[in-house]
């Protein structure tokens, strides 16, 4: 009786595992985010970010599902709060490429967050809100920095910091992180030189492609989309990066712990091996590895403040 007991308890565990085995990781991941995501009818799915999640999904032995969804630009929006609402609301256990830092980690001062639009959404899902619940972090897999980009006519320029930007004329976007570094470096050297566009309305590399400016600041990775949506582009990289930028990760619920020590594991272990830079040069992103410290705290703000 007892053997039957213990044969009986082994196969259901087997049974058991081989059940979450078959169950997909489900990660979700912006649609229109190159060259990390991008989601086109008609096309197949693209991306540095795609690439990982099939890489990690299959270091743990699952198939991998992925929920697109679509984050606006609007001054309503939270893109740390929509994160926690598809995650809590069992869209996905994971988001990709998520901005480590100290405030989009903060436990949330709601109860509810709106959900972001995704695909398979209903109208009630266009409604309704989903209580939120505590973000949990993996390790960073790869660095995004803010660097300099030139147009025709600055081509040539050495650019080793943000004061070699004098005498150019700069564009930036309204309400960026590019933007208060502009306009409060060494107490607003740079502003009679800055010209704002709207984010969202103007194309502000078109507009340093077509020369009406010489250069700007922005994220690399918005750069390496633009070299590769326009092969013939003017616009050429100063190989500057600003000094204070952002690690990106998977963010999980930290209600399922084991999720996070395993994809840090399978994380780990493409690092080591290379697999992660390698994705990265495919999908036309230049990669960068993560730096110290993993999530990033104050140390903007107290530049910034200075």
């Amino acid at each position: 009786m007892k053997r039957r007991l213990v044969v009986a308890a082994v196969l259901l565990a087997t049974a058991t595992t081989a059940r979450a085995a078959e169950d997909p990781l489900k990660v979700c991941l912006d649609e229109n985010l190159p060259p990390l995501s991008m989601h086109q009818r008609g096309k197949p799915d693209s991306g540095f970010d795609v690439a990982l999640a099939q890489a990690v999904a299959g270091r743990l032995g699952r198939p991998l599902k992925i929920q697109w969804f679509e984050s606006k630009l609007d001054e309503s929006s939270s893109p740390a709060l929509e994160a926690n609402a598809l995650l809590s609301d069992g869209r996905c256990a994971l988001v990709g490429s998520y901005a480590l830092t100290k405030d989009a980690l903060a436990v949330p001062g709601v109860k509810t967050a709106k959900l972001p639009d995704f695909e398979g959404a209903t109208r009630d899902d266009r409604r309704r809100r989903a209580p939120v619940g505590v973000l949990a972090p993996s390790q960073p897999y790869v660095y995004s920095p803010l660097t300099v980009v030139l147009g025709e006519k600055a081509r040539g320029r050495k650019i080793s910091g943000i004061g070699d930007l004098a005498g150019l004329r700069i564009a930036i976007e309204s309400g960026t992180l590019a933007d208060a570094i502009l306009m409060t470096f060494e107490k607003g050297r740079l502003i009679d030189n800055i010209t704002h566009l709207v984010p969202g309305r103007d194309d502000l590399l078109g507009a340093l492609n077509r020369g009406d400016f010489d250069a700007t600041l922005l994220d690399l990775r918005r750069f390496d989309a633009h070299r590769a949506a326009h092969p013939d582009t003017k616009l050429t990289a100063s190989g500057y990066y600003y000094p204070i930028g952002v690690n990106r990760g998977y963010v999980g619920l930290a209600s399922d712990p084991a999720l996070i020590v395993a994809v840090n594991k399978a994380l780990s272990d493409l690092q080591a091996a290379g697999t992660i830079a390698d994705l990265a040069k495919a999908a036309g992103l230049t990669y960068l590895p993560p730096v110290e410290p993993a999530i990033l705290g104050d140390q903007l703000q107290k530049v910034l403040q200075q």
